[in-house]
């Protein structure tokens, strides 16, 4: 037995069934009786269960990794938005059928059970749920993968909308304790704060600097274990919560201050309890950069202690490492591991600067030149002054190389500068990453062009081969056969499973195109989803939508770029079509918004707003009755696209043409055979190149076209005059026909439409409505609308994370798939 890696015997195991498991942690855990049992004990103790079925692959896997000394990629990501991990752990593990046979048995039903899982609210929109898709192909294609990110308390806040207005509430997704979860008592790191720097010269010579004086709180870790699909690989997601260096003043609170005994606890521990935090005010600030390097920090002490366990030195720290740092948040590991390496090892700065850029890639996730993190040096000099100084010395050699090499202007230069000079100095984050990363990734082909040709064009000239395409990716596993079981049966009993784990194999059912019996099930099945949708509205907004017309869907975090107000202006199109003439032949159309907006962000929230009071009017007027809809799905998250997905006809994708880096959204849709309406911008445009031209409506103006007609002075108002439908449309907005009782409440998007419209959607309004119109004639010819949704589903395996993985994998990781094999 001590020779075993497993305290437990193997036969002992074999004995010891999952109805066993479930039931013990019912009675001898959760201490329920059947008398006392809840519905939320059955979840905990399934969850309990499956988890328990999990630790001997996920101890294995480990053990594997570190006894072969293979190399291991750790994706540093601010965000992971997991969803409910009960319903895809089961599916990865295949033991949808034997939990739905042991809670038959008490007359439970497995699907209400595991909807009662609250998601982790560990992130906001498109970048968190890409590291958790990211994460299951990793697992299922059995690469040595760690995630590591913030264990946030509240996540980013609850939504909730009154009069029409979004009202921000606290997450508290942690308030039951959340089964998933195991925390490492034993792993815990000092993460530093403020201070001052002290250079003192050695014997030798050599100048060292000491960072003294900070103030300290603790990272503990808490393990979320990620399985793969159908293997014994169960890879790790490693969150950090902030924790006080003092857990209690006791000279406080003897003093009879007792608030004060507690209070540096509380300013500690803050650290963590929210994503996001409004950095309106310098106090934000500060916390924002403390969660970025307190996350930063902790995982890069934890990724040296595991090289630590095969190596003495760093000398193969690349070989054996490698940092995909998700966006500029973790850029401040750059100069963190630095420091360890100049500091604490005592390297010297040309070694430490080898094994940095050897280690670090970077994944730029927009071209909206406003979304590229800075950070004032103040903040950083007050902060981090040690890092401070780091990022100068990275900067001054960098510029160096540069007027050495190169024959660029001062104007360039100071472009190319980590540091922005002006009279507040600021730091570059998206420049630190690209002078220091050996690899730098956009996330669709335009946008990686964009990068290269517009937004870091002076960098491509200096490191053309930096620059690398990863196409996003969505894994499959979640996001039909967890989200839509009904359609991805009806696949698998006609291709197999295979697709499943081998995503290029759904390219099979294009064959069944022309098959009218498969096309009527095709059919049926968006139809029964979008009957279960149709009824979640009712449910809980007590509105009444047909199922016979097209579910016209827009969710997705609200910003001005991502254009939910030009899907308003159509609405209201419609609207007047249908008042105008009561006779008039529309296809009814359900509208369907949900999505998010900062609570800072005042013009995008007004827009929440008005798709509420537009509905208002709508929903309400007899003369409309069916014909159109439109309902605002609150607290949109990532359980909630899996049951609006699913039934979407038409999936909304209408940024403005060269702001989108990527979205993944976009792919969601299109596997459940949604089909797109969008512009070419993102992955719209390697969407359409796959599902090819007749199977996607696509308007608006291109990319350069955008810039050309902003260069050339664009003028909102030339559409507004010329144009008698939308005239009609901004008109009402503004003659208050949508708010009498709050008159001028829109009148800030009307005066941003009117004078810059810098989204251009005036410029794209016609061409929007007219193949909105080309969509209503496609949706009554139902045939051709299904055949189309089919070949959307049948051509989008491009889209699948996996792939995505792979290249990641052999591109830039370097690492190689490691085989784990549990006895079982």
């Amino acid at each position: 037995m001590k020779n075993s890696l497993f305290f437990t015997d193997r036969e002992a195991l074999e004995s010891y069934t999952l109805s066993n498991q479930f039931f013990e942690h019912l009675e001898f855990i959760l201490v329920k009786t059947r008398q006392t049992v809840t519905d939320n004990d059955m979840y905990y103790a399934l969850s309990l269960s499956i988890r328990d079925r999990l630790v001997r692959n996920w101890l294995r896997t480990q053990h594997v990794y570190n006894s072969k000394d293979v190399k291991k990629v750790y994706y540093l990501s601010l965000e992971f938005l997991m969803g409910r991990l009960l319903g895809n752990a089961l599916i990865n593990m295949d033991y949808y059928e034997d939990c739905r046979k042991i809670l038959r048995k008490d007359d439970y039903v497995l699907e209400n059970i595991v909807e009662l899982e609250h998601d982790m609210a560990l992130g906001n929109g498109g970048l968190g749920r890409l590291a958790a898709c990211f994460l299951d192909s990793m697992a299922t294609l059995q690469l040595p993968a760690f995630g590591y990110g913030i264990r946030y308390e509240f996540g980013i806040f609850k939504q909730e909308v009154v009069n029409g207005k979004q009202q921000e509430q606290p997450d508290y997704w942690l308030a039951h304790g959340c089964p998933w979860e195991i925390p490492r008592r034993e792993l815990t790191f000092r993460i530093k704060y403020f201070g001052r720097v002290v250079s003192v010269r050695t014997p030798d010579g050599k100048i060292k600097n000491n960072w003294i004086d900070t103030e300290d709180i603790l990272a503990a870790a808490y393990d979320v274990p990620v399985p793969g699909y159908k293997s014994d690989t169960v890879n790790n997601l490693r969150l950090w919560a902030a924790r006080a260096n003092e857990e209690f003043s006791f000279q406080e609170f003897n003093d009879g201050n007792y608030v004060a005994a507690v209070e540096r606890k509380n300013i500690s521990e803050n650290i963590s309890k929210v994503l996001y935090p409004n950095d309106s005010y310098t106090e934000g600030k500060f916390l924002r950069l403390k969660q970025q390097y307190f996350f930063s920090s902790a995982s890069l002490q934890d990724i040296i202690r595991k090289y630590g366990y095969n190596h003495k030195t760093f000398d193969k720290f690349p070989e054996k490492v490698a940092i995909q740092l998700n966006d500029t948040h973790p850029v401040i590991a750059i100069p963190e591991l630095m420091r360890i390496l100049l500091d604490e090892a005592g390297l010297s700065w040309e070694e430490a600067w080898r094994i940095t850029q050897g280690t670090f890639a970077y994944t730029n996730h927009t071209v909206v030149p406003e979304a590229l993190e800075e950070w004032s040096v103040s903040i950083f000099e007050e902060l981090l002054p040690r890092h401070l100084q780091i990022i100068y010395e990275i900067n001054y050699n960098f510029l160096k190389e540069v007027r050495e090499k190169f024959n660029f202007s001062e104007e360039v230069i100071s472009k190319l500068s980590i540091i922005r000079e002006n009279p507040d100095k600021r730091i570059r984050m998206a420049n630190l990453a690209i002078v220091a990363c050996h690899s730098v990734n956009g996330v669709a082909a335009l946008h990686s062009n964009i990068l290269k040709q517009l937004i870091f064009n002076d960098f491509y000239t200096l490191y053309p081969k930096k620059f690398k395409n990863v196409t996003n990716g969505i894994t499959f596993r979640r996001w039909i056969r967890h989200a839509n079981p009904l359609l991805s049966s009806l696949i698998s009993d006609r291709i197999g499973e295979d697709w499943i784990l081998h995503n290029e194999k759904i390219a099979e059912i294009e064959k069944f195109a022309d098959d009218h019996e498969f096309l009527n099930d095709w059919s049926h099945i968006k139809w029964f989803n979008k009957q279960l949708l149709a009824k979640f509205i009712k449910t809980e907004y007590g509105l009444s939508v047909s199922t016979d017309s097209i579910f016209d869907v827009h969710i997705k975090r609200f910003h001005e770029y991502k254009r939910q107000l030009l899907n308003v202006l159509h609405v209201i199109t419609l609207y007047n079509r249908i008042k105008e003439n009561p006779r008039y032949d529309a296809t009814p159309r359900t509208v369907i918004f949900a999505g998010k907006a900062a609570p800072a962000y005042h013009i995008a929230k007004l827009i929440i707003k008005l798709i509420h009071s537009v509905a208002d009017v709508v929903n309400n007027d007899p003369v409309v009755g069916d014909k159109l809809k439109v309902v605002f799905i609150a607290n949109y998250g990532v359980s909630l696209a899996e049951r609006i997905i699913p039934a979407a006809d038409l999936s909304e994708q209408i940024s403005t043409a060269g702001l989108e880096a990527s979205g993944t959204g976009n792919m969601k849709f299109a596997l459940n055979g949604a089909l797109t309406i969008g512009t070419m911008d993102g992955a719209n445009i390697e969407i359409r190149e796959e599902v090819g031209d007749d199977n996607i409506f696509i308007f608006g103006l291109l990319a350069d076209e955008v810039l050309e007609l902003r260069a050339s002075g664009y003028n909102p108002r030339d559409y507004y005059d010329r144009n008698p439908e939308l005239r009609r449309v901004i008109n009402m907005i503004a003659g208050n026909i949508f708010s009498p009782a709050e008159p001028g409440i829109f009148q800030p998007i009307i005066d941003s439409l009117m004078s810059s419209d810098y989204y251009m959607l005036l410029a794209d309004y016609e061409d929007y409505i007219r193949v909105q119109d080309e969509v209503a004639a496609t949706y009554r010819d139902r045939e051709k609308w299904n055949r189309m949704s089919l070949l959307n589903t049948a051509r989008i395996a491009k889209f699948s994370s996996d792939r995505a993985i792979m290249e990641y994998a052999k591109n830039i990781w370097n690492i190689k798939p490691v085989k784990v094999k549990v006895d079982k």
